[in-house]
């Protein structure tokens, strides 16, 4: 047994199978990337983990009762996101932003997970090819992948408070499978919510801008061959300090925090910006 900490679910007791995963190099490896990209160069507050909101996704699985298979589904949902999460996506010139999604199978098998998996009487097959409703579902529907980022990263960015987030998810309930809102007030209120934080923090102009010019730094260092695609399958400390190691890298990462041509950058246009999305509470 091991028990954790959430910010939104208090302190939790999970059985062994949990223990192990956490503790392994995968799972570690999400707690050295930070959910929000690049954000944090310029907004130290918003700097939660992918780690933090995988365990988050898990937990609001296991609290609308789902299976303990699709709890580890969870879990492990993130696991093969690059350092800086999306800005492997950028520097990729993926625009569906589902690169950690292509691969995602390919990284599983390569990991650690599936002999973990089978110390308690899994297979890394259930993980690839199950179908989770509380996990996934397609925009503009709700799910815990979705529901997890737009509360905890509204809440690192100021936009909501703990109280707020725990009120909201003792409303929510399942019906034909599917994550419903029984409070009507909740429903509109998740969905504003989920437009703020893409306007007001995704869409930021300063985020967009970190964003962008940590792309354009990692690009650079990939022509100039002083980084390799392989970085983006590290973490975010160690891919930093390869950028950080050349004179140019180094002055690069100094401007994205002293803000350095930001006026510039939105004078100019900007680029980077998310997908124009939003929810559909049901109720």
């Amino acid at each position: 047994m091991i028990t954790i900490n959430d910010i939104f679910f208090g302190k939790i007791e999970l059985p062994g199978v949990f223990e192990d995963l956490l503790n392994s190099a995968s799972l570690k490896r999400l707690n050295r990337i930070h959910q929000s990209g690049a954000i944090f160069l310029v907004s130290p507050d918003i700097n939660h983990s992918r780690l933090e909101h995988s365990i988050g996704v898990m937990l609001l699985i296991r609290k609308l009762g789902g299976s303990e298979l699709e709890q580890i589904a969870g879990l492990l949902h993130d696991v093969s996101h690059t350092a800086f999460s999306h800005v492997g996506d950028y520097v990729l010139n993926n625009a569906e932003e589902d690169y950690h999604e292509q691969i995602f199978e390919k990284v599983l098998l390569s990991s650690d997970i599936p002999e973990i998996l089978s110390w308690h009487g899994y297979h890394i097959d259930q993980i690839i090819n199950g179908d989770f409703k509380l996990l996934e579902q397609s925009i503009p529907k709700l799910c815990a992948d979705r529901l997890d980022y737009t509360l905890r990263d509204s809440y690192y960015a100021g936009l909501v408070t703990i109280a707020e987030v725990k009120e909201f998810i003792k409303q929510l309930l399942i019906q034909d499978e599917l994550i419903v809102i029984s409070d009507p007030e909740k429903a509109e209120w998740i969905n504003a919510l989920y437009t703020r934080l893409i306007n007001e923090v995704f869409n930021l102009p300063l985020h967009v801008y970190a964003n962008r010019i940590l792309t354009e730094l990692i690009k650079s260092g990939l022509e100039k061959k002083e980084l390799n695609v392989d970085d983006l399958q590290k973490d975010d400390t160690y891919l930093l300090n390869k950028i950080r190691s050349t004179p140019a890298g180094y002055e690069g990462i100094k401007a994205i925090k002293q803000r350095k041509g930001f006026d510039i950058f939105v004078k100019t246009g900007m680029g980077l910006k998310m997908k124009n999305r939003q929810l559909n509470a049901l109720i």
